[in-house]
């Protein structure tokens, strides 16, 4: 399914203003369907959703706030000058996703309008949780209702209304329904209960991020593990919340394929010495697998070891311990069109099994046969093994190490975490936020710290300027500090 698809659906979504009767009846194509089907949407959401979440996680600046990728050219992202962001690109999947639930409504394809329910959680949530208070229940109605000027809702409603979205998608898909149209299903092909897994494991992801200001975050998760029949979640691997690249064109690569950009542009990513260093320091053998060796191991002037990563917000890191021949690049596999172990990622197992052992290791769920320790090794080993190196792990003793044997501490899991979590999605950052955790060191041209959201985008003081400042009074300074609700 090409990426290139998605153009022709976005142009009839997001058209804001209807032509005047006369045109209308002269522009109308007898031998042209008026109707778009809404799997056809759903193929361009699914892919968007997935594709521009991965490259937010890679290109942008969730790579640097999560300590994965540090920028030895143009900086910004590093030093945290990041200035008002644009939303368009989230809001325009979103605009995708209600025209396919829409049509679905009207075509009684009741499959698809619980799909468009998780996609719309899945995306909602990630705006939520860049920006804080975003508009929601009076946004994607400037077609039917001529709102051109959003309010904004606060966060605290935003999340149980995304939360009941997710599980009435369940619900949905647990009764008799239309198949799914395989091909319109990049990510599972057409199979129900793993969009039920999915839509049930992103409730956990969701509330336990917000379980510090959301009394009965844990209630929720517990109803989920009490029942998995009614409630499936991820198992394995296999039920991963993910897309393959098929690598033909550039719209269909990874984002640091030489086919969408420039090997000079992936050679201006390199692996942060935050990761570096923690793979070193544990003897990971995920290490060869995604950070290539320096070019020149000798002749270092901080740093001879063959693997070097780039301290994070330094001045001039391009020529940091003596430039480029001895620092290290990402592997080559993420200079590839296409490679199996690189897809675009939205949720994984090894996350889940994070996710569990955290509130377990916290005491505010039970989870039948389990324990804080055991999922915590389950989310390393599940991790390993999409990566091929468990039982190179397991060889070479790495669960017995100091550094990995499970001691109980949230600093530990998180750090785990972390790393299984290399360049899949925005959860290094918000886990950091959240927790304090791993403790990463800032960097002498980021004093600020790692900030804790976007600023909202420029053309909201432009075009939204009412509702923006009253969104303001509610929810605070427009800041990269200001804490949002589930923060406070």
């Amino acid at each position: 399914m090409k990426r290139l698809h998605k153009f022709l659906p976005v142009l009839f979504v997001t058209t804001l203003f209807s032509c005047a009767k006369g045109l209308e009846e002269i522009n109308v194509n007898p031998n042209q369907s008026e109707k778009v089907n809404p799997q056809f949407l759903l193929s361009t959401a699914l892919i968007a959703s997935a594709y521009d979440y991965q490259k937010d996680a890679y290109y942008d600046k969730p790579a640097s706030a999560g300590r994965y990728i540090t920028l030895v050219r143009n900086e910004g992202n590093d030093k945290f000058d990041w200035g008002p962001q644009n939303w368009d690109g989230y809001f325009s999947k979103l605009s995708t996703i209600k025209s396919m639930t829409d049509l679905a409504i009207e075509s009684e394809e009741q499959q698809y309008v619980a799909l468009g329910k998780i996609l719309r959680a899945f995306n909602f949530a990630y705006a939520t949780d860049l920006y804080g208070d975003i508009p929601y229940s009076k946004a994607l109605l400037s077609k039917d209702e001529g709102i051109l000027q959003p309010s904004y809702d606060q966060q605290k409603d935003i999340y149980p209304s995304l939360l009941n979205e997710l599980k009435e998608a369940n619900t949905m898909l647990a009764g008799e329904l239309e198949p799914i149209d395989t091909k319109a299903d990049a990510m599972y092909g057409g199979n129900v209960l793993n969009w039920r897994k999915f839509a049930n494991s992103l409730r956990l992801r969701m509330l336990l991020r917000i379980s510090k200001a959301y009394p009965q975050a844990f209630t929720d998760m517990q109803e989920i593990l009490n029942n998995k029949t009614q409630y499936p979640i991820f198992e394995s691997n296999a039920d991963n919340a993910e897309i393959k690249y098929l690598g033909d064109v550039g719209a269909n690569a990874w984002p640091g394929a030489p086919i969408a950009n420039a090997y000079s542009e992936f050679d201006k990513r390199k692996p942060s010495k935050e990761i570096v260093d923690a793979l070193l320091q544990r003897n990971d053998p995920r290490l060869e697998v995604w950070i290539a060796p320096v070019d020149e191991p000798a002749g270092g002037t901080v740093d001879n070891n063959l693997y070097v990563g780039v301290p994070n917000a330094i001045p001039a890191p391009y020529d940091y311990n003596g430039g480029t021949p001895h620092m290290s690049r990402l592997s080559g596999m993420f200079n590839s069109n296409l490679h199996a172990m690189v897809k675009a990622s939205m949720l994984t197992y090894a996350e889940v099994c994070f996710i569990l052992a955290e509130a377990l290791q916290a005491g505010k769920i039970t989870v039948t046969g389990e324990t804080a320790e055991s999922m915590y090794y389950k989310g390393i080993r599940a991790n390993m093994r999409y990566y091929g190196v468990e039982e190179e792990a397991d060889d070479d003793g790495y669960f017995d190490q100091p550094l990995v044997k499970y001691n109980g501490t949230l600093q530990q899991l998180i750090g785990q975490k972390w790393i299984a979590g290399f360049l899949k999605g925005a959860e290094a950052w918000f886990d950091y936020r959240r927790t304090g955790y791993p403790q990463f060191v800032l960097g002498p041209l980021a004093p600020g710290g790692i900030p804790k959201r976007y600023i909202y985008p420029e053309t909201e003081r432009s075009y939204n300027e009412e509702q923006y400042q009253k969104a303001l009074t509610v929810f605070g300074e427009d800041r990269q500090t200001t804490l949002m609700w589930y923060l406070k």
